[in-house]
């Protein structure tokens, strides 16, 4: 009876103990997976080995690759291929090595690793993930996608200019026109810049000389108007953008790497600047070196890019989004980084960090957020509507998921929503056109013309710690009504250093810029490229009253300008602009002497106090009517 009773209690002591282990082992993380590591050895094409590990990894557990440090080459012959409608880009079949699609967590981390890529490929195509990781690698392209040119003489009598080619820059001449030839990609002369070599940014008062002035109307063009189209079209798109339109610059080479520019009708650039030429607006942005959807979570840390033939990240749907020593600056001497944006982010929602980061040189602004205007086209009935995507480079773009809490606006009226509604399904149509049901009945004043846009699909933004120089537009561009922060950075941009816009009629980027704060930031000679802007602007596309901006900011700054305008408010209700001082540098001349430091107008609840003005404006503030009693302090 002993003996049966021990082994009773030993059989539930034995089942306690496995059931302790098994529990135990059930809710403990799973074993680190051994992290994948390429050597040098596939350092002379490196696409087919990474594209195979990554095409055949578990992508719901946890991985890491790794690079022994050296460099990489990439080539687009045996990349994956993929159509991709791109957010403010052209919509292109692609090659990647890298297409991050699907996977929970993953890290890739280059060791200090040199990425050069070839031909059209987006080196990282991420999409539909979460926590994502790209860390301590350069990206880079062995033939960019630009071109430079080296302006070496100028002939007044004649309107002629004479420009150096280097061997770096593949070319040819067809019809007069130049063409540059790169690997599986051409481009004309198209969208121009002069930088200045010596200061290594674009140079001062570039608008008076360039774009060049690459088209003229043509001669020849009958009946198009009998061509009779149901619906709206867009004629910056890839399909009417040369309509009515011939080449006007006539090129002739003098001996090979130099050729002559005949008819340009601008100012002829000045001798020894280079000549930054990309192609054509709708065809030159096909290759960014991020672009991330759908994706929650991601990490670019300690990156270098120094080339991407469009922008250096283009993030779309997506949150969490975190770029620290996040950098894009030029190499191998060239004047150009990315050809576009630094960096994009679209409809993005949790958070956005930019930190610690150096954005130069590139041929857009250095960071747009913002969301998307979308036409009603067609009201369906019930809780339907049909939209139409705005701008031909916002193409594909879906504005929601489910349970999104969509605006209507009617920007005649108000920049703000009439009327909200959530999602319950958004059928893709195609790239221009979809179908959203909504859970809710559609408002009785709903019509065609307006505008939906989605209002959860916002950031909490922070720009911090951040060089801005040496580029093309502006610095940062900021349509994002949750919360914003920006300090401690340094600004030199061709255009405005800040931009705060709502534009609904040629990009068709919503979101009204709110809850800003802009501190602890210095402003060294922005707005240079001779456009008569403010180094912070607020501004809409809508010639109205209403009000678009909201609780805003602009405290403890400096503003070292060689021009007079500071500071251009509108449609703004509420900002303080306080503990600032303002200079004017010296380093140009004034381009615009008639300008005051500040203007406002179509505002209330401004505030100006305890500023320094250094500067040179005859007059410091001009206001309208609506705050009479209004004065700089």
């Amino acid at each position: 009876m002993k003996n049966t009773k021990k082994n009773i209690l030993g059989l539930i002591k034995s089942f306690w103990v496995v059931l302790f282990v098994f529990t135990t082992n059930s809710f403990a993380k799973p074993t680190a997976v051994e992290p994948i590591v390429f050597k040098t050895d596939i350092a002379e094409d490196a696409t087919p080995a990474v594209l195979n590990k990554i095409l055949n990894l578990n992508k719901e557990q946890e991985n890491q690759i790794k690079f022994e440090k050296g460099i990489y080459h990439f080539y687009s012959d045996k990349a994956l291929e993929k159509f991709c409608y791109i957010s403010n880009h052209d919509d292109v079949m692609v090659r990647t090595a890298f297409p991050i699609f699907d996977f929970k967590n993953i890290t890739i981390d280059g060791q200090g690793s040199t990425f050069i890529f070839h031909g059209k490929m987006v080196p990282f195509l991420i999409n539909s993930s979460k926590n994502v990781t790209v860390k301590n690698v350069s990206v880079d392209w062995e033939i960019p996608f630009h071109s430079e040119t080296k302006i070496v003489a100028v002939d007044e009598k004649n309107k002629t200019f004479d420009m150096t080619i280097s061997d770096k820059y593949p070319y040819e001449i067809r019809n007069g026109e130049l063409i540059f030839i790169k690997e599986f990609y051409e481009h004309n002369l198209g969208q121009t810049i002069l930088y200045d070599p010596i200061r290594e940014a674009i140079m001062f008062d570039t608008e008076s000389y360039t774009n060049l002035t690459t088209i003229r109307k043509n001669n020849v063009s009958r009946n198009l108007d009998k061509i009779k189209y149901k619906y709206e079209v867009d004629d910056r798109g890839k399909l009417f953008k040369d309509y009515g339109k011939e080449n006007n610059l006539i090129v002739k080479e003098l001996k090979p790497g130099l050729v002559r520019v005949f008819n340009h009708k601008k100012k002829l650039p000045p001798v020894g600047m280079i000549l930054t030429a990309k192609g054509d607006q709708s065809v030159n942005r096909l290759a960014p070196a991020f672009r991330v959807t759908n994706t929650d979570g991601f990490n670019g840390t300690n990156v270098n890019i120094h080339h991407a033939g469009g922008m250096g990240i283009i993030a779309e749907n997506s949150s969490d989004l975190i770029l620290d020593n996040f950098n894009i600056t030029p190499s191998h001497g060239r004047m150009v980084s990315a050809t576009a944006d630094a960096t994009h982010f679209v409809g993005c929602r949790g958070k956005i960090v930019l930190r610690n980061s150096t954005f130069q040189n590139q041929l857009d602004d250095a960071m747009n957020v913002h969301g998307t205007y979308q036409k009603i086209v067609d009201v369906l009935g019930g809780n339907k509507i049909g939209v139409r995507m705005g701008h031909s480079q916002q193409q594909g773009f879906q504005i929601g998921k489910e349970e999104d809490l969509i605006g209507l606006v009617r920007l005649s009226d108000s920049f703000f929503p009439y009327h909200k509604l959530t999602i319950k399904e958004v059928q893709f149509i195609n790239g221009r056109y979809q179908i959203i049901t909504f859970n809710e009945e559609l408002p009785k004043e709903i019509k065609t013309g307006d505008l939906i846009e989605n209002l959860d699909a916002y950031p909490d933004l922070l720009v911090e710690n951040c060089t801005i120089s040496n580029n093309r537009a502006r610095g940062l561009l900021i349509s994002n009504p949750l919360k914003t922060i920006v300090r401690n950075n340094f600004f030199s941009t061709e255009m405005e250093a800040i931009l705060i816009p709502v534009e609904s009629g040629h990009w068709y980027e919503s979101g009204n810029g709110a809850n800003i704060l802009i501190e602890n930031n210095t402003f060294q000679d922005c707005t240079h490229s001779g456009q008569n802007r403010g180094v912070i602007r607020f501004v809409t596309d809508d010639d109205n009253e209403n009000i678009a901006f909201k609780n805003i900011s602009i405290i403890n700054n400096t503003f070292n300008q060689f021009d007079n305008l500071i500071l251009e408010v509108a449609n703004t209700d509420g900002l303080i602009f306080s503990k600032n001082t303002i200079s004017n540098s010296g380093t140009f001349k004034i381009l615009h002497p008639e300008n005051p430091a500040i203007t406002v107008k179509t505002s209330k609840n401004i505030t100006f106090k305890k500023n320094k003005y250094k500067g040179k404006a005859k007059q410091i503030l001009v206001k309208d009517n609506l705050l009479p009693k209004l004065k700089f302090k």
